[in-house]
């Protein structure tokens, strides 16, 4: 989402740790600073091994690869879509996938995800729907149900998860790939994570949410799968990552089997800058 300098209280915890919360500050696995290209970076994911990322609204529609050990951007891939607010990234084997559906004020009817081609071997195809619970589009700064940042593919279908500013909540939407037609994104289930979804991984049964509260606090929940693309049912294992203050704006996560890697876009407050940074959890340090 674009910089909102936040709103921040300084009574932290107040409401992060209702859930039993673990403590993973991640600070100490800090890679390196992002490039200057990349201050408001929005999602990571692996494709064929390589791991991309890009900006979000407000900055062009190219995709970055970076180098997951060190972050810096290996090659760029020039898509000449729109960017309203491209907010996440996802693939299968043959496309990434670019979510343009940011929508902090409740007022977009123009929802769209676009299934970009790899290498350009083919036609991008925009994939537009809807939320049908949605009745009104009044303009509502950071207090709309029908924002959402984060995007996966799994089971040949399109799972995405809502940031819910109001209720703190997440919402699991199911869309079909292969139709263009505006289509009715379908509820499948919801979760209380008591923070605001800013991106989401998937890894060998397990789904990754992660984001921020109001108060600057960064958590991650870890849901296991219990049935096919359902992952609610069950409570998740949380932890309390750090401060925005300290670590950025968190908006990006992909997994794979060496660990979690995390990254920040740059955070602005009157107290300081905490720079766009990029980070790697190893994965014998989360259950």
């Amino acid at each position: 989402m674009k910089k909102l300098v936040f709103f921040f209280s300084f009574f932290f915890f107040s409401n992060g740790f209702a859930q039993e919360t673990d403590f993973l500050k991640i600070a100490k696995y800090r890679v390196s600073y992002l490039s200057d290209s990349l201050k408001e970076n929005s999602g990571l994911d692996f494709f064929r091994g390589k791991l991309y990322t890009m900006n979000d609204g407000g900055n062009s529609s190219v995709i970055f690869e970076i180098d997951k050990s060190s972050g810096k951007i290996l090659k760029t891939i020039k898509t000449g879509l729109q960017n309203h607010d491209w907010e996440a990234i996802a693939s299968d084997s043959l496309h990434l996938y670019t979510g343009d559906f940011g929508n902090n004020v409740g007022t977009r009817t123009d929802l769209r995800i676009y299934k970009v081609p790899f290498e350009n071997s083919g036609e991008t195809k925009v994939i537009s729907f809807f939320y049908p619970e949605q009745k009104d589009f009044s303009r509502k700064v950071l207090k709309t149900d029908f924002d959402a940042e984060a995007l996966l593919i799994l089971n040949g279908k399109i799972h995405v998860f809502t940031k819910e500013w109001s209720s703190r909540s997440t919402t699991h939407y199911v869309l079909n790939p292969d139709l263009t037609e505006n289509q009715a994104a379908e509820k499948t289930e919801s979760f209380k994570t008591g923070f605001f979804v800013t991106d989401a991984a998937y890894f060998q049964g397990k789904l990754y949410l992660i984001g921020y509260t109001k108060n600057t606090e960064v958590f991650l929940s870890v849901f296991d799968e219990t049935e096919p693309g359902v992952f609610f049912k069950q409570q998740p294992r949380k932890y309390y990552l750090g401060s925005s203050l300290v670590i950025g704006q968190i908006e990006g996560i992909a997994v794979d089997e060496s660990g979690i890697y995390i990254s920040g876009e740059e955070f602005r407050t009157p107290l300081g800058t905490a720079k766009q940074a990029f980070y790697f959890v190893p994965a014998d340090k989360v259950k």
